[in-house]
């Protein structure tokens, strides 16, 4: 019974704390909400507050004409309807918003402050555009007053810079006086039109003079570095260019590509234009355009100089060409007439007879390209840059070609040199084999294995397929290669079992004499030996060895290698 009622107690206790728990949350809730709506109150306030209505004030003492009239009165229309309709507006949304809080209705509270908060940034902006407008007359004088007296500051210093040196104005003095004149007056103008207090025309006279201040600096500024372009340093190019192409020209270099006399006379007409213009003081995209010309002359100076550089590189190319292409076409003709007895000699394919056809032909177009360049450079038909560059085509081109006929000359020259070895190796390995049969009848050896004489029979088999491959019109080289290293593979093979086999007779034979001092001392003795005998006649020479040690070992231990060291491997 305690224990259901210790049991109820504590979920009565969790149930108030979840309920205290809620209402704590709520309360915390409702105060972050209506703290948002304390903030919303007091930007509401602040638009309020905003200084329209004592700068409308200052605009209607200002008004003088019906225009000035009419932007008040619109003025005041804007203020109007701001006071009475956009705030209590605002007002009484944040009434509906401070009952939704006191009732708890936090969802619909959380989208009407959204909307109050969209609503009051909106009629910031517009108080803001509104009170912007105002001041727009209101500082209308103030501002345009400091903005004179910067403009007629740096009108004194232009004018002072322009005095320093009149001299570099030249032909364009008169009227770039006559624009000081221009801003003087507009200057006058402007204190008529203060007087006046219009201000719309105000600020179009003061922005005026400041664009023709903004132009009169410029003018001041790059009229005398345009004048010395056009009268002396682009002049100067002009004949300094002039007198090269003439010089050049006279060598007989190729410079029609350059257009220079068309280039030199249109530059001529731009100077001329470009004056004119500059009389009018008009120097938009002059300044660009003499830059445009004088890299034009400069590129034509790199021009040049890549002509002369061309000519010499050209004329020293074309001696190495020449020699390089007088060596690659006698090695191609002799291939091409060595052509019938090679492929008579040696079994070529058809892709290396095909190769050398190609490479012929391509010999004969790149002689053909060299005399055409020759007679080029001889008419003086086209420029050195270009003549030098088709030059650098050929060499790169005789260069493969080169590489290739390199390798075509070694296929065929290893063919030859394949041939000549095979002979070589033919009469050295027949040497070889025939001492090899000379050594072994030489040794009185009882029985020579019938193995010995298979491999005598497929080392001499292998010579005649050399004999018969090196016979045959057209050789074909790998056939033969591998005729030549079998045969070679063979005859070594005949000639290490020779070896083997006479150092075994010859061990056994004097190890059975060797033995023989020891017969009668014990029966197995005289067994072990007779037996080795046998073995020995019956031509198992390398078992008679080993039962010869075996038994001597009896009476002297250690034998075995004291047999093994006495008999060296046995040399021709």
């Amino acid at each position: 019974m305690e224990k259901k009622l210790l049991t109820v107690t504590a979920y009565i206790v969790v149930i108030l704390l979840l309920i205290i728990i809620v209402i704590l949350r709520n309360i915390k809730k409702n105060k972050k909400l209506k703290k948002a709506i304390t903030e919303l109150e007091k930007e509401k306030n602040l638009i309020i507050s905003t200084p329209i209505l004592n700068e409308l004030t200052k605009v209607e003492s200002l008004v003088k004409d019906d225009k000035t009239k009419y932007k008040y009165d619109e003025w005041q229309s804007k203020f109007e309807n701001i006071r009475k309709e956009d705030i209590p507006e605002i007002t009484e949304m944040l009434l509906d918003a401070d009952n939704l809080a006191e009732s708890k209705q936090y969802k619909e509270l959380k989208i009407l402050l959204s909307r109050i908060e969209l609503k009051i940034y909106k009629l910031r902006e517009k108080t803001n555009n509104l009170l912007e407008e105002i001041k727009e007359i209101t500082l209308s004088e103030e501002k345009n007053r400091e903005r004179i007296v910067i403009l007629k500051s740096k009108y004194r210093n232009l004018k002072l810079e322009y005095e320093k040196d009149m001299d570099s104005y030249k032909d364009v003095k008169e009227q770039i006086e006559l624009e000081f004149e221009n801003v003087e007056k507009r200057f006058q103008e402007f204190e008529i039109v203060m007087e006046r207090k219009d201000y719309d025309e105000i600020n179009f006279i003061v922005k005026g003079i400041d664009e023709m201040i903004d132009h009169l600096e410029y003018v001041v500024k790059e009229i005398p570095a345009i004048l010395l372009m056009c009268n002396e340093l682009i002049p100067n190019k002009i004949d300094d260019i002039s007198n090269i192409y003439i010089s050049m020209t006279r060598e007989m270099y190729q410079l029609d590509y350059l257009n220079v006399e068309y280039n030199i006379n249109e530059t001529n007409k731009k100077i001329k234009d470009i004056l004119d213009r500059i009389k009018v003081l008009n120097l938009e995209d002059v300044v660009f355009e003499l830059k445009t010309i004088i890299n034009y002359f400069d590129n034509l100076y790199n021009d040049f100089d890549n002509e002369k550089i061309a000519k010499r590189k050209f004329e020293s190319n074309m001696k190495s060409f020449k020699s390089k292409l007088v060596r690659t076409d006698q090695i191609v003709s002799n291939l091409v007439s060595q052509l019938g007895e090679l492929k008579t000699n040696y079994d070529l394919s058809s892709d290396d007879v095909e190769r050398l056809n190609i490479i012929n032909k391509e010999v004969t177009s790149i002689k053909d390209s060299y005399n055409n360049l020759f007679d080029c450079n001889k008419n003086h038909t086209f420029p050195y840059t270009k003549l030098d560059k088709e030059l650098n085509f050929l060499i790169i081109k005789l260069s493969k070609l080169d590489e290739n006929l390199d390798q075509d000359i070694y296929s065929i020259g290893s063919m030859k040199d394949d041939e000549l070895r095979a002979r070589e190796q033919l009469d050295s390995i027949t040497k070889l084999l025939k001492k090899t049969r000379n050594r072994i009848r030489s040794y009185n050896i009882p029985i020579i294995p019938e193995e010995y004489y298979i491999q005598i029979q497929d080392a001499s088999d292998a010579i005649k397929e050399i004999n018969k491959e090196l016979n045959k019109k057209p050789i074909n080289i790998e056939t033969l290669n591998v005729r030549v290293d079998t045969a070679r593979d063979l005859v070594f093979k005949v000639y290490n079992t020779t070896n083997d086999l006479i150092k075994t007779v010859v061990m056994a034979e004097e190890t059975i004499i060797y033995s023989n001092r020891y017969r009668g001392l014990k029966d197995q003795i005289d067994i072990g030996i007779t037996k080795a005998e046998k073995y020995f006649n019956d031509g198992k020479y390398k078992k008679a060895l080993e039962l010869t040690m075996e038994t001597i070992d009896l009476v002297e231990p250690g034998i075995h290698n004291r047999i093994l060291k006495a008999f060296q491997p046995i040399n021709d």
